[in-house]
């Protein structure tokens, strides 16, 4: 059994180790003796610190003045309902469905403004996006919302689609995995327990424009315009989760920034698919060009396979392979902090384990 983890989980997922080597020396002392965890979101101290990490957000990611940066509570689960509360004013809404979470947000947008599902990637189990010819976009729509990459069933849309209206990216597992232009979107949102961080904290990305003076008939908590103006700190912000983050940020400078995270990124990605594609044994079910980089779902052609290859798999210290419980079989998700190491181990058994079941398939 070996002494090293690679964690493969898709959320909360691993932090870099440097990180959790910082909470460790600093959690006793953030500020003149208390801890980060005792700390108030309204000392100096916590204040300086949140303006240096939106400084750095917004460095890696190229976010200029037109934008707000908000680091809110709630989950990226509350943005399906803050979005179209804030946002729906003409009583319509584009929503591409190419997975669950997509499908989610449709669901909850539909509580507070008319849902027009452009596209349903449902008809093919969530492997390909249909052709954007066959959608029925509206251009009246206030917004068009999609998730740029689905954990569950591992599909990706690497290019920002080509629509007329504002576009609303749930980016929660892919955002400050490379670099994007941040100007091709009205609003981005993405909890920060997968590339970013811990459960607890979510981000949001907004132009200015789409959020100044609107939504006048919710309360103020419930307003982006207000958080904006309160600099997240409207009511008592989750402290630790932002400190967090913070961290996770300079890291990824100090790696050299999105444009080394991207090529390290797809270089992961690369290797498992190939050696997928090759195997004998596993396949990936997703159209090849709309495949994840980040949440890599394989199948065992014996699915009563399954748990010997997780029993194996776990004593060789590969954690938190079984895929979602919708689709069965194993996924892979391969966040910033997974080091090409641990793929390279991954992919390392699952030809031993493979050699050792040919027989059996």
């Amino acid at each position: 059994m070996t002494n090293k983890i690679y964690n493969f989980s898709a959320g909360p997922s691993a932090l870099p180790e440097s990180v959790i080597d910082t909470i460790k020396s600093e959690i006793n002392n953030f500020d003149q003796g208390m801890s980060v965890l005792e700390i108030s979101h309204r000392s100096s101290a916590f204040k300086k610190y949140a303006d240096e990490s939106e400084e750095n957000l917004r460095n890696l990611l190229n976010i200029n003045s037109d934008y707000s940066v908000l680091f809110l509570q709630g989950g990226a689960t509350h943005q399906f309902s803050m979005l179209p509360q804030n946002l729906s004013y003409k009583e319509s809404a584009d929503y591409l469905v190419t997975g669950a979470w997509s499908a989610k947000a449709a669901d909850y947008g539909s509580y507070h403004t008319s849902v027009n599902i452009v596209s349903n990637s449902i008809n093919n189990n969530y492997t390909t996006l249909n052709d954007i010819t066959s959608w029925s976009l509206n251009d009246d729509a206030e917004y068009f919302y999609y998730a740029s990459n689905e954990t569950i069933h591992g599909l990706e849309i690497h290019e920002t689609p080509a629509v007329n209206v504002p576009i609303i990216n749930d980016m929660s597992s892919t955002i400050c995995s490379r670099p994007i232009n941040i100007n091709d979107y009205g609003l981005i949102f993405a909890g920060a327990q997968k590339n970013l961080g811990i459960a607890g904290l979510t981000v949001v990305i907004a132009n200015n424009d789409l959020i100044e003076n609107k939504a006048k008939n919710l309360p103020p908590i419930s307003r982006y315009e207000t958080h904006a103006k309160e600099k997240s700190m409207l009511n008592t912000s989750p402290v630790f989760a932002w400190y967090v983050a913070g961290l996770v940020f300079k890291w990824i400078l100090e790696q050299g920034g999105l444009k080394t995270m991207g090529e390290i990124n797809k270089e992961k990605a690369k290797l498992l698919y190939e050696f997928i594609d090759d195997s004998s044994i596993y396949s990936n079910p997703v159209e090849k060009k709309y495949r994840s980089w980040m949440n890599i779902p394989f199948i065992i052609k014996d699915a009563s396979l399954d748990e010997s290859f997780l029993c194996e798999a776990s004593k060789e210290g590969l954690k938190n392979l079984k895929g979602h419980r919708t689709v069965g079989g194993m996924r892979a998700s391969m966040y910033n902090a997974m080091p090409i190491e641990g793929v390279k181990k991954l992919i390392d058994f699952m030809d031993y384990f493979q050699s050792r079941n040919l027989n059996n398939v």
